[in-house]
């Protein structure tokens, strides 16, 4: 059953289109990724979400409400975490819960919320003093404090170290199993591949392909790829006339071969009966990022964690 519904959605700033037909549904319990470049719509997509902004044109429901006709009513039911969130400097962890749970009729106690998200040892620090994976603590506790149905997470490990990315990333899959339905908005594709049951990607204000992580990789064609450096010379041509082989590129003394089926053992029996020695062997299964660039011909944001490597 869907708890969201978009259809047809449009919405322009001047002579700007941001949001071009847009359509999808999010169904109950299930992590939905809205992913794609900076500047691709996603915000002003979960903005007429939200009812933060007016569709030029389409209809938006969540849970049969109407956003902005029933803004009120919504309130109670979406808990919603904000890219860029600030809180007053010196306002205390638990007193922002406290404060924020009162805003709503049948909220969670704040209490256990500190104890669920690791921050009671920092009830009393001053959201300046928070290190940035305790300011996203902080942002999600604030989104589900209220006992929403539906939270809306976005771009919530930005800036984080990778530790701390996946701290989040486990309380996200934590809030999914309590029974709340996950909109969770990224331009990260580690992050969307691993948590999200379904993934619309939005280029250029359209919708350009709904499905699971799997499908996706699967419908953009991309195989497999095997790395390796060889000390000696070797019968390349013997590597392209192999049945699992489309394709084989050396560059800088690293030879990849690309190709489908059981390619590594196809690559090392090969090599093995040439009797040639290959270092650092790597296989490399195709990925949501290589999924994206096939379907929207470019290369997804790098995150901080792939920036190290």
């Amino acid at each position: 059953m869907a708890v969201i519904e978009v259809d047809g959605l449009r919405k322009r700033y001047g002579d700007t289109v941001a949001v071009d037909d847009v359509g999808f549904g999010v169904e109950r319990g299930e992590i939905f990724g809205l992913i794609g470049p900076n500047g691709a719509g996603k915000t002003t997509i979960v903005e007429c979400i939200e009812g933060v902004r007016r569709p030029d044109a389409g209809r938006v429901e969540v849970l049969g409400l109407d956003p902005l006709r029933d803004r009120a009513q919504l309130r109670q039911v979406l808990g919603v975490q904000l890219q860029h969130g600030m809180l007053p400097d010196k306002l205390r962890v638990g007193e922002a819960l406290r404060l924020y749970r009162s805003f709503y009729r049948d909220g969670v106690d704040p209490e256990r919320l500190l104890t669920d998200l690791g921050l009671t040892a920092k009830r009393r620090t001053a959201f300046d003093s928070l290190s940035g994976g305790q300011a996203q603590r902080l942002s999600i506790a604030l989104a589900l404090v209220g006992n929403p149905r539906i939270a809306v997470l976005d771009e919530l490990t930005t800036g984080l170290d990778p530790q701390a990315r996946r701290n989040i990333w486990d309380l996200i899959e934590q809030i999914r199993d309590s029974g709340v339905t996950v909109l969770l908005v990224t331009h990260f594709m580690d992050e969307a591949e691993r948590l999200c049951d379904r993934i619309a990607i939005v280029d250029d204000g359209r919708l350009v392909a709904l499905d699971t992580p799997g499908g996706l990789i699967a419908r953009a064609g991309t195989g497999q790829r095997v790395r390796f450096r060889a000390t000696e010379p070797y019968d390349r041509a013997a590597l392209t006339r192999l049945t699992e082989v489309t394709e084989v590129t050396t560059r800088r003394g690293e030879t990849v071969v690309s190709g489908t089926g059981n390619l590594l053992h196809a690559v090392t029996s090969e090599l093995a009966r040439q009797g040639v020695d290959a270092t650092g062997t790597r296989h490399e299964q195709p990925t949501l990022d290589d999924a994206f660039l096939a379907i929207t011909g470019r290369m997804p944001e790098r995150n901080d964690e792939e920036a190290e490597r």
